[in-house]
């Protein structure tokens, strides 16, 4: 086992032959179209958030984050990040916003994260979600970064893609909808599926560093524990 997969809790990732399991939650729902281009399930399941809303009416989501001692925990409830266009392009770079707010895609083969093979994880440049560990990154071939499970199943949504003349089902971070790429079903054993994201929906952590994710709600929803 190496060190990622002892940080990190094992998911169910499957896919059959004729289409995609999404996930609702921590459970996976087999949907797409079959090989001859039929529905396998309605549309609309696929745009099923894992959120709910406090008393305010702020959109509540339920993701896995690092603790201080650099495990994955959850899932915990927490409110999703939002923000107006001019606050997110005031932290990221246009290259940033362009793909993670606007939904862009990167130039293939130019991604600054197609290449790297360090040990670490992959988080939403946006809000810091942890997304996808080196131990399911593999090298597709395709240009970009691509992996065959994320890192928790609560963490990465998926919504039907209808742009450019196609149905794809685009991938986004649970807490601030950012965009993150598409997701495949010709992906490597043993889930069969391919996460393709863009690098800059992306910042890399290294395994060394990993404590410096430490989401504060994990910090909150420990304090609350230990209260009880």
């Amino acid at each position: 086992m190496t060190k990622i997969q002892s940080l990190t809790l094992g998911i169910a990732g499957l896919a059959t032959i004729t289409g995609l399991l999404i996930w609702q939650g921590s459970l996976p729902l087999a949907i797409g179209r079959d090989l001859a281009g039929r529905h396998t399930q309605d549309d609309a399941v696929v745009g099923v958030m894992n959120k709910s809303h406090d008393r305010s009416g702020t959109p509540m989501v339920k993701v896995k984050v690092y603790n201080a001692e650099g495990e994955l925990v959850g899932p915990i409830e927490m409110p999703k990040v939002v923000k107006t266009e001019r606050e997110w392009r005031a932290i990221l770079t246009p290259e940033q916003f362009a793909i993670a707010r606007a939904s862009g895609t990167e130039r293939p083969f130019c991604g600054t994260l197609l290449d790297n093979k360090k040990e670490g994880v992959y988080a939403c440049v946006c809000c810091r979600l942890p997304l996808f560990t080196s131990d399911s990154k593999f090298h597709s071939g395709t240009g970009w970064p691509s992996f065959f499970q994320p890192i928790a199943a609560e963490n990465v949504l998926n919504k039907m893609d209808y742009s450019h003349g196609m149905q794809r089902v685009e991938i986004l971070c649970a807490r601030c909808d950012g965009h993150l790429g598409h997701v495949f079903n010709d992906g490597p054993r043993p889930t069969g599926l391919r996460f393709c994201v863009n690098s800059e929906s992306l910042s890399f952590t290294d395994i060394a560093d990993i404590k410096e994710l430490a989401d504060e709600a994990a910090r909150s929803s420990s304090a609350e524990t230990s209260n009880r």
